[in-house]
């Protein structure tokens, strides 16, 4: 489970590095400001990243995900990993509904979250989800 654990937080710390990037300015992977906004955030007409406090709350949440299999084994260890296993899989059935489509109709963010983001969110759903079930047992 260990390996499991480093896998979900080494991953969700990457993440939320990415994050902080933006959240200070510093557009990467793409330096263009719009086109990383159509990548990442894909939303109608988007021309410009969200600010320093949204890109920030993010980076917190995933550096708390990122941190909660690493907490002594409690039952609110258990539940918090269910909890967070429950996100990330929220995140990716989202990624495939109608509504979201035409809320993020922006290329190359359709092709990249129904290819990349959503299933990595289910694959982080469902390490999460196993370090649920070992916590609770």
């Amino acid at each position: 489970m260990t390996l499991l654990a480093l896998f979900a937080s080494t991953i969700l710390v990457v993440i939320a590095a990415i994050h902080l990037l933006w959240a200070i300015g510093f557009w990467w992977p793409i330096k263009d400001e719009a086109e990383l906004a159509r990548a990442v955030v894909g939303t109608k007409g988007i021309q410009s990243m969200p600010g320093a406090v949204p890109c920030s709350i993010v980076v917190v949440a995933l550096l708390f995900a990122a941190a909660w299999p690493w907490f002594p084994d409690t039952p609110i260890k258990g539940l918090g990993l269910f909890i967070i296993a429950i996100v990330f899989q929220l995140r990716a059935i989202i990624a495939y509904a109608p509504f979201m489509k035409r809320a993020t109709p922006e290329q190359p963010f359709r092709k990249l979250d129904e290819t990349y983001y959503a299933p990595l969110c289910i694959l982080l759903g469902i390490v999460f989800m196993i370090l649920a079930g070992k916590a609770m047992s």
